[in-house]
């Protein structure tokens, strides 16, 4: 579902991929659920291709988003992202994500991850991580049941 929901530069919030043309994408507005054109010029990044520093390996935002949505219990964030202090802002991250790298992520990160997770609580994206499908239930959905 991450693949989907793009990040532009220099614009609020986040948008759904709808289509592509030649040389622009078409998004929608989480927000305001308004179409507009992205182009190939602007920085674009789809939330599936970012991840978090650790002191490790680097963890999908997926899994960042989805250890929030089970420590939020499915709801938004408590955390007021406009008045915490810095210190606050790494406890919460330290509390979700435990090892990671604190001279690498910084709390202008933090702050977007949190509005990033609210916002996609908001709109009802909230299927974080795909589930991943075994061989035997993916055999079963191809092939149909004889009665």
């Amino acid at each position: 579902m991450l693949k989907t929901i793009l990040s532009i530069s220099g614009k609020p919030g986040l948008y759904k991929l709808i289509s592509q043309a030649k040389n622009m994408l078409i998004v929608e507005s989480l927000q305001t659920g308004k179409r507009q054109p992205a182009y190939a010029h602007e920085k674009i990044i789809s939330l599936g291709d970012i991840a978090i520093f650790t002191d490790e390996d680097d963890v999908p935002l997926g899994e960042v988003l989805n250890a929030i949505k089970t420590k939020e219990n499915g709801a938004k964030v408590s955390l007021d992202i406009k008045k915490a202090d810095n210190e606050a802002l790494r406890a919460y991250l330290a509390e979700v994500l435990p090892n990671f790298d604190r001279e690498r992520v910084y709390t202008t990160d933090i702050k977007k991850l949190i509005s990033w997770y609210n916002l996609l609580i908001e709109t009802g994206n909230a299927d974080f991580v795909e589930e991943k499908k075994t061989d035997e239930a993916a055999a079963g959905e191809e092939a149909p049941q004889a009665e």
